[in-house]
């Protein structure tokens, strides 16, 4: 069972017709969000129970739920075959703080990416604190959950894509790059940046130039400069 916390996750995953048991609010809580969550949820046949805002703290292991949880099934991870027509994917290769990871989700959907690759070792699954970092974003993308990120980039270019690493080391600015149509970006983890295998199985390393005297951007920050990037390049094709 997985505990939805938060307003956007909440409003989210009811408008995507989600499979969720039941809605909890905290009694007393209100507002027009709450309301909106109340009215989803009586739409989608899901049940609303109002209950002591103390019993929410502890299935939520926190005070920060807004006031609203929801019990909902397991979260599924996609597979690769699912998702490997995307003209975007976003390859993580060790991200493992939650937030970054939640983050991440939410500025590549945003982005236009069709679907997030995780390692399954050594790495951030998907939990409630990255459902509620990625603010509902989760319910659109995809996440695809691989044993081996090399044999996964090394699949990703037999059908096609282009893979751009993105490290401090990179030979390319990120900015005058002219990214393939169909594309994948990938993100080393927090401080080791980017596996020397990993690196080996890009087709381009690119990096963003930095004006200050520290030498990286926290990853989920530099997902959104590149990412946005390879939008604009996409657009000005279509245009």
């Amino acid at each position: 069972m997985a505990i939805l916390s938060g307003i956007h996750p909440v409003v989210e995953a009811l408008r995507a017709g989600s499979p969720i048991e039941r809605v909890l609010i905290a009694q007393g809580a209100g507002g027009t969000r709450l309301q909106e969550i109340i009215d989803l949820a009586r739409r989608a046949g899901v049940p609303v129970r109002f209950e002591p805002r103390a019993s929410l703290d502890k299935l939520a292991s926190s005070s920060a739920h807004q006031g609203v949880l929801a019990l909902a099934a397991a979260r599924k991870y996609a597979d690769l075959e699912s998702v490997a027509d995307s003209d975007l994917l976003v390859v993580l290769d060790g991200v493992e703080d939650p937030h970054n990871l939640g983050a991440i989700v939410r500025t590549a959907h945003a982005a236009g990416a069709g679907a997030i690759i995780i390692p399954e070792r050594r790495a951030a699954g998907i939990t409630d604190v990255v459902a509620k970092a990625a603010a509902g974003a989760l319910e659109h993308l995809p996440v695809v959950r691989v044993t081996n990120v090399n044999r996964t980039l090394e699949d990703l270019k037999r059908r096609g894509m282009w893979i751009y690493g993105l490290d401090e080391r990179g030979t390319e600015d990120y900015s005058s790059v002219d990214y393939a149509a169909r594309s994948v970006i990938v993100l080393g983890g927090e401080g080791a940046g980017l596996h020397e295998q990993v690196r080996k199985h890009c087709d381009l390393l690119v990096r963003i130039p930095m004006a200050g005297k520290i030498s990286s951007l926290n990853v989920s920050v530099a997902a959104g400069i590149v990412l946005f990037e390879v939008r604009r390049d996409a657009i000005r094709r279509t245009s």
